[in-house]
């Protein structure tokens, strides 16, 4: 029986080759589409869980809030994992992660630059599953100087020589360290990633008593099943027993005073697993995801899959007419209901089979490019094939029930009498009691359209503004220089460009107002009111900093030569002025830092810098202090030429006479300035290529819906052009249906899009006002495709001659 149900399904299929062709390749876009999103939102969820006590693992963060801004600091201070572990009996076990940078590494005359290395703690392999390879993870990390290094660093380093014993020599830190094991590599899906993991014990640091500075990742191992809130609950015991005393000796006041001002420091928990989606620190160690985009992008594969399903039934619903009779027949020559249901489910089985294998080839194909668009390096492994078949066949399984049970019911149910006594009848009539359903869909289907379509717009704007806001600096034409590597030939490399008459300006400061760049807690006391606690950042720039950067002063001068106690002069941004409350009477004014020490540093206001963005927009501009220094790690230089190709090899030549470490490297503000956004323009993106499906597998619905129903007004049709309806009349009554399904789709879609990307912009301190011709640019678009689509059935079938649709019937 069911052979003979398949051989009738593959006939059908062959006889309706356009409405077939259509089915499976809508379902296999919307299927390919899933996969692909479904393979991102598992690879953004999977981050951290491959640890085997991950759902035990907490990382202690530092939060606090006070005048100029908030403390939000994903490390904490060197003894807190020992203090916790000594007063919590719950904390299992505490270990530590202290970022090194790319150390210089010299190895047989070459220099490797691009590992990274952090510093950690002895137990730090029985906190994470890191597996090692060779050498014992309990002792490796041990004794100070000695280093772990991933399987790839091993291979690079010593190729099949055992690395164990070997010793690697640090060139920038004139130190050795010796090679007690190697590990796995760092799974991509992990926050933290390191090629070189060396002992804690070898940094003086991490020694270090102090509460007032935090440079260490801090994780805890809690017992099973425990709430880690019941911790977090006594954090504040910690904050007092240990920070209260020395916030007293570095601020001059006590925890409940400086709390009394409106200001407040505190210890909390992140769950290991939280903390790829879940967070919004200032810093970590690798860029984080976002919770919201898997919400979004996970939304998206399940409204393209049911898009597809929609397409399905409507397809199959509408093409009732030419299988009419042979329900019929079928019916009087004694078939059952159920056994009908078998029939056309199977054939939905069968389609959504070959688009099944469709959808898998084109997600194999598309794999490259969508890694490319989402900066994923995902790819499916030879060896999870055979465990990845049977979920494969289960999901076309359902699929195939999901989207063919409507159309399988709805076929069966006719009754054999009033089929075979002229299919007519019973084509107006089914079309009529179901036409409220399949309206439905349409309308559903152009709702996520026009959605889409209104998100993807609302995303290229704000990243619009943002390109072409007034940030407070001049970011064209400025190439930033890692020089680091030059040492005390920084000043003289700086020089040297300072002379070529194809550079404007140059500067040389570690801090460049975009892309990465070092982040600091400078608390400052203005002098009129020394009980009050501003937090600000503090730039160290060279006299030419602002100039270089084209910024403009509001009110004072910039750093001069010609004044000696600029050293004890500070420059400050117009919001720190408004924070200090000088708004109008900056100039002349002192602000004084208290040093982890106790020494108390006064400074005099020299000037008040316009506001810049030196962070992304998605925060408001907060205070900011720059203070004079030589500078060191950047070099920044504004150019004068377009011909950059001469200039770049001109400055590389200079580069490499002073016979540095490193190559000669460089990159564009703006692009520094762009890279911010990265997350946003990706967002843009993948939203844009998916509006653009479901647009495409929409229509391809509408398409098979508008060849229908011009089948079903055939008749219809021949009379009216017999009474002398015109071409344009006729199609005009042909597409009034469909519009009307587009115009109530737009009327549901304007007031969700608009709610949605209402709260989307909320993320950004800066953003655009959603505008009218966004709306409009969505329902006109939606409108012209919807006309297009199904322009060409009601032509046809409106110069069909009238003859030939009357004797149709």
């Amino acid at each position: 029986m069911f052979q003979n149900y398949f051989k009738t399904a593959w006939r059908n299929l062959v006889r309706n080759r356009v409405f077939s062709a259509i089915n499976i390749i809508g379902l296999a876009m919307g299927l390919a589409s899933c996969m692909l999103i479904g393979l991102y939102v598992l690879d953004e969820l999977s981050f951290d869980r491959f640890h085997d006590k991950s759902d035990r693992i907490v990382r202690v963060v530092f939060k606090g809030t006070m005048q100029g801004g908030k403390i939000n600091e994903s490390h904490v201070m060197p003894p807190t994992a020992a203090a916790l572990k000594a007063d919590y009996p719950e904390v299992l076990d505490a270990t530590r992660i202290r970022q090194g940078g790319s150390p210089l590494i010299l190895m047989d005359e070459k220099l490797f630059t691009d590992e990274n290395l952090a510093f950690v703690d002895s137990n730090f392999f029985n906190v994470f599953t890191v597996p090692m390879i060779q050498g014992n993870p309990k002792t490796a990390l041990l004794e100070p100087n000695s280093i772990v290094i991933s399987r790839s660093t091993a291979e690079k380093f010593f190729g099949k020589t055992d690395p164990v014993g070997k010793l690697l020599n640090f060139k920038d830190w004139k130190a050795t360290y010796k090679v007690n094991g190697v590990f796995q590599d760092i799974p991509a899906n992990s926050h933290f990633g390191y090629d070189l993991l060396a002992s804690m014990s070898t940094v003086p640091e991490a020694r270090s008593n102090s509460w007032m500075v935090s440079e260490f990742f801090t994780y805890l191992v809690l017992p099973e099943g425990y709430d880690y809130k019941k911790l977090e609950a006594k954090l504040p015991q910690t904050v007092r027993k240990y920070m209260g005393p020395q916030l007293k000796q570095a601020m001059g006041v006590t925890l409940d005073e400086f709390r009394k001002k409106g200001n407040d420091i505190a210890l909390h928990l992140q769950p290991l697993t939280d903390i790829h989606l879940h967070s919004d620190f200032t810093y970590d160690q690798n860029p984080n995801g976002d919770i919201r985009y898997v919400y979004i992008f996970g939304a998206v594969a399940v409204i393209m899959l049911i898009i597809a399903c929609i397409n399905f039934m409507n397809l199959s619903t509408a093409g009732s007419s030419k299988r009419a009779r042979e329900v019929g027949v079928r019916k009087v020559m004694g078939s059952a209901k159920a056994e009908l249901v078998w029939q056309f489910l199977i054939e939905s089985v069968l389609l959504t089979s070959i688009a099944l294998v469709l959808a898998a080839i084109l997600c194999l194909v598309m794999l490259p490019l969508f890694n490319n668009l989402s900066g994923k390096n995902m790819e499916v492994q030879l060896n999870s094939i055979p465990q990845l078949v049977p979920s494969f066949l289960l999901f076309g399984l359902f699929v195939g029930i999901f989207a063919g049970s409507y159309p399988a019911f709805f076929l069966s149910s006719f009754k054999p009498v009033a089929v075979l006594k002229g299919g007519n009848s019973i084509k107006l009539s089914s079309f009529g009691k179901n036409i409220g359903l399949r309206s439905g869909l349409v309308v559903f289907q152009f709702f996520i359209s026009i959605t889409l379509m209104i998100g993807t717009t609302v995303v290229y704007q704000q990243l619009k503004y943002i390109k072409n806001k007034k940030i407070g600096y001049d970011k064209s034409q400025v190439l930033v220089i890692p020089a680091w590597a030059l040492g005390k030939n920084e000043t003289a490399f700086r020089d040297e460009l300072q002379r070529d008459s194809r550079i404007e300006r140059v500067s040389l400061s570690g801090y460049v107002p975009a892309g990465t760049s070092a982040n600091n807690n400078y608390m400052v006391t203005p002098e009129d009111n020394v009980s009050q606690f501003v937090k600000t950042l503090r730039y160290e720039v060279d006299y030419d900093y602002i100039p270089t950067l084209g910024m403009e002063m509001a009110d004072g001068r910039n750093f001069s030569k010609d004044y000696g106690t600029d050293s004890t002069g500070v420059i400050i941004n117009e919001t720190a002025a408004k924070t200090l409350g000088w708004k109008d009477n900056a100039l002349t004014k002192s602000i004084s830092h208290r040093t982890n020490e106790g020494t108390i540093i006064t400074y005099r206001v020299i000037g008040v810098v316009k506001d810049f963005h030196f962070r992304s927009l998605h925060q408001a501009i907060s205070p900011l202090v720059m203070t004079l220094s030589k500078g060191s790690g950047h070099i920044i230089v504004k150019t004068k030429t377009k011909e950059i190709s001469g200039l770049l090899a001109s400055m590389e030549k200079q580069w490499n006479s002073f016979k540095p470490d490193l190559p000669f490297t460089y990159s564009f503000l703006d692009e520094r300035f762009n890279e911010v956004y990265k997350a946003e323009q990706k967002t843009g993106q993948i939203l844009g290529v998916f509006a653009g499906l479901t647009i495409f597998v929409g229509c391809l619905g509408l398409f098979g819906l508008a060849t229908f129903t011009a089948e079903q007004r055939t008749r219809e049709i021949g009379v009216r052009k017999v009474l002398g309806a015109s071409v344009a009349g006729i199609v005009a009554l042909l597409s009034r249906d469909f519009l009307k399904l587009i115009a109530v789709a737009i009327v549901i879609a304007l007031p969700v899009a608009w709610w949605m990307m209402n709260r989307w912009l909320q993320d950004f301190a800066y953003k655009i006002d959603i505008a009218w011709w966004m709306f409009a640019g969505a329902a006109v678009v939606s409108v012209i495709v919807a006309l297009l689509t199904i322009s060409y059935q009601s032509i046809k079938a409106a110069l069909m001659n009238p003859v030939k649709s009357l004797r149709s019937e």
